[in-house]
C-alpha cells in the first residue's frame, strides 16, 4: 500500500502597500482587497499605519536623489497607508503583475485590469 505523502508547498512573502489615495475611499480599498483574494494570496497580516515623513525617508531611501523622491516621501505620509503581508507560490511576481506598470498612460493600455 502507497501512502500519498504531499511535499508541503513553500511560500514567497510579499509586503504589500495601499498608498493613502486608495486608502481614502473605502470602496476602492475594499476592491482592492478583493483583488488580492481572488488571486489566491494568503494574508499573513494587516494593518493600517500611519507614517512619518522619517518612517517614508528611511523606507524610501533607495530612491534618494531621484527627482519623484520628495514628492513620493510627501506624498506617503500624507495620510493612513494599508500594508499586507502576503503570501504565494510566486507572491512577487503575481503581486507585481496584479500593480500593473508604474507609469498610468501604460497601465491603462496595456494592463487595465490592474490596481
Amino acid at each position: 500500500m502507497t501512502s500519498a505523502l504531499r511535499r508541503p508547498q513553500v511560500l514567497q512573502l510579499t509586503l504589500a502597500l495601499i498608498k493613502p489615495d486608495a486608502v481614502a475611499h473605502p470602496l476602492i480599498l475594499e476592491a482592492i482587497h478583493q483583488q488580492i483574494l481572488s488571486h489566491k494570496f494568503l494574508i499573513v497580516r494587516s494593518r493600517e499605519l500611519l507614517w512619518r515623513r522619517e518612517d517614508c525617508r528611511s523606507f524610501y531611501r533607495e530612491h534618494e536623489g531621484r527627482f519623484f523622491y520628495q514628492r513620493l516621501v510627501e506624498f506617503m505620509a500624507s495620510g493612513p497607508i494599508r500594508a499586507y503581508i502576503l503570501a504565494h507560490k510566486d507572491a512577487i511576481q503575481l503581486w507585481r503583475t496584479l500593480m500593473g506598470p508604474t507609469r498610468v498612460f501604460r497601465a491603462q493600455h496595456t494592463a487595465p485590469d490592474s490596481i
